[in-house]
């Protein structure tokens, strides 16, 4: 454990990165620390140069002063000659000039301080310091410009030791440059070999990657970190690859899935259209099977579809090759044994053979069996079972709805005749038997010839039933062709009030709103027919000039609608042969309505019609709790 982690320090580029710039702090703290120790031993040399240099001066003011005083004597030139001495011995010994002296005595430095110090010690001073005297006159200043020589050696010698550690200085500071600059480039060199080129190589494989080339790879390789992200890139790209294959696997079982899905749905609306906005009649059975064979690929196997009730149940619609046989009856298996399965299933034949039974119903009836037979070896997936069973419902309920609008079509038919029969009983019918009546009077009469003006009574009383019927037949043609358009009872009412209009010559107005008012096709035959035989007694009997229709919807949600006109009014109760008013108050009970003919105060007649349609009638019934047992 404690060797891998050495290999992986050695091996670690942050370590290599750590020892460059370890490497550059070093020498530069060391160029630093040298320069600052050089600078330190050169401090003060200037000044111990400038020190030794006024000694030179200071010999010469000594001498000046001593040859003063042997020319004149004078006690001042004696005290300026003791205090000179004293200070040349003062800087003689100064700081800064010792300083600067090196440790080692055998140095030239050193030798040329002493010999300086002991000259002076041994001769110059003592020199001046004795009693004027030609004689020691003339030796003491034979020895000054001597030992202004040793001073300038001493200046001298002191300005090349300065100048040497300055040349020492640069020559740390050249070096440590130098050294500097090549581990600079050294680092540069290996950060750009190490780090830089390997990152532009992993970016340059990540733009391919990126642009869909999962193949590519990098050749990193090590135990450093560029080495490891080597490595952990390759994974990556293998992973990503590995992901990508994955993905498109699963694209392709997507869309497979969906081209089965759109296969279903596509079959399932044409079937669905042709099995409620066309006729269901053999033809469509036999294709919608056609289509249901070629999407579950089962081949040409036998399809056929069957109505139970029979003991042998007749085909409808069938698939079967002609050179199977019969394709009359149910060829794969018996009705009964279909029938007997009230869900889908297969189920297994004699021969070895599999057929799939499904049972065609709905939520109340049970209307045949649809049979497909299963090649061998060929399955079933879920999502051809669950094709099978949705368009197995969907066929037994358009069976079911073209039996209930078949049915219903009947039941119209019944009633549309039990109206044709109610209104020629009521109106055309009583006065055939009127008329028969008269006729059966006026056989007698005509016997007798006495009883000629009661002949011609009956004769009168004849033609009038005649044209009465004559008329109500008509009326019962117009009737029974009057139609009710999409554009509801509004359209209508204008047709009726401007054929009125038309017929009779007199305006007639119509002021109609039913916003609000839902009326059944059977409330609206009803309603029309009273208006139309309101404004045919306007035009037969009242004499009017003018009339008006009105329709209109209650805030309760009721019709009431009222014809009225200026003519004469009611002046008697209805004839013999007008059935209108007993016509019009049938129709109104029908409605669950009230009718109401009334003569107006001045001129005229209104007939009003006041009811409640059925869709507001059952929207106001009370709720009957359920009693529990």
């Amino acid at each position: 454990m404690r060797r891998l982690m050495l290999n992986k320090l050695q091996n670690s580029l942050l370590l290599r990165l750590g020892g460059m710039f370890v490497a550059i702090t070093v020498l530069a703290v060391a160029s630093m620390s040298t320069s600052w120790m050089v600078a330190e031993t050169t401090q003060g040399s200037g000044q111990a140069i400038n020190v030794a240099g006024s000694l030179r001066m200071q010999s010469w003011r000594m001498a000046s002063i001593y040859q003063r005083l042997l020319q004149t004597g004078r006690p001042e030139y004696r005290k300026d000659l003791e205090q000179a001495i004293s200070r040349f011995e003062r800087d003689l010994k100064a700081g800064p000039i010792l300083a600067v002296l090196p440790a080692d005595e055998t140095a030239p430095l050193s030798q040329i301080y002493r010999q300086v110090e002991r000259d002076w010690a041994m001769q110059i001073k003592p020199g001046l310091g004795e009693a004027p005297t030609p004689v020691a006159n003339a030796a003491v200043l034979d020895q000054i410009p001597e030992f202004v020589t040793q001073i300038n050696v001493l200046v001298k010698q002191i300005e090349d030791a300065a100048e040497a550690k300055i040349l020492v200085m640069r020559v740390i500071l050249g070096a440590a440059v130098i050294a500097t600059l090549l581990v600079v480039a050294l680092s540069i060199f290996l950060v750009n070999n190490i780090l830089v080129l390997p990152l532009r190589g992993l970016l340059e494989l990540a733009d391919q990657i990126g642009q869909g080339n999962l193949a590519a790879r990098t050749d990193l390789a090590g135990e450093d970190e560029i080495g490891r992200l080597g490595h952990a890139f390759n994974h990556m790209a293998e992973d990503l690859s590995k992901l990508y294959q994955n993905l498109e696997a699963r694209v392709e079982e997507k869309t497979a899935e969906l081209t089965i899905a759109n296969r279903s749905l596509e079959l399932l609306y044409h079937s669905i259209t042709r099995l409620y906005n066309g006729p269901v009649a053999p033809d469509t059975y036999a294709i919608l099977l056609k289509d249901l064979e070629n999407v579950l690929g089962v081949g040409h196997g036998l399809a056929c579809l069957v109505e139970a009730g029979a003991p042998r149940s007749r085909v409808i619609a069938s698939t079967l090759r002609p050179e199977r046989g019969d394709v009359d009856v149910c060829g794969l298996m018996s009705c009964a044994e279909c029938q007997a399965n009230s869900a889908l299933a297969i189920l297994p034949l004699a021969d070895g053979r599999r057929v799939l039974s499904m049972p065609l119903h709905d939520t109340g009836n049970h209307y045949g069996v649809l049979q497909l037979e299963i090649p061998p070896g060929k399955e079933l997936a879920q999502w051809q079972t669950q094709l099978l069973e949705a368009l197995s419902r969907h066929i037994g309920i358009a069976i079911g709805t073209a039996r209930r609008t078949e049915q219903s079509r009947r039941l119209s038919l019944l009633e549309e005749r039990a109206a044709l029969a109610r209104e020629l009983h009521d109106s055309l019918a009583q006065s055939l038997a009127y008329m028969k009546i008269q006729v059966s009077r006026l056989k007698p009469v005509v016997a007798d010839p006495q009883r000629g003006n009661e002949a011609l009574e009956v004769l009168e009383e004849l033609r009038e039933g005649l044209n009465s019927a004559y008329r109500q037949l008509r009326e019962l043609l117009t009737t029974f062709r009057l139609r009710i358009e999409g554009e509801g009872l509004a359209s209508a009412l204008e047709t009726t009030v401007a054929e009125f209009a038309g017929r009779g010559g007199i305006p007639i107005t119509l002021d109609v709103h039913l916003a609000g008012c839902v009326l059944s096709p059977n409330e609206e035959i009803h309603a029309l027919q009273i208006v139309r035989e309101a404004l045919s007694n306007v035009l037969n009997h009242a004499r009017a000039g003018q009339a008006q229709v009105r329709v209109n919807c209650e805030n309760d949600g009721s019709v009431r609608a009222t014809v009225t006109d200026d003519g004469i009014g009611i002046q008697q109760a209805a004839g013999t042969h007008h059935y209108g008013m007993t016509i019009m108050e049938e129709r109104a009970r029908n409605l669950g309505g009230q009718l109401v003919v009334e003569n107006l105060p001045a001129l005229g007649t209104r007939v009003s019609l006041h009811f409640t349609p059925g869709t507001r009638r059952n929207a106001t019934l009370p709720i009957q709790p359920i009693q529990a047992n």
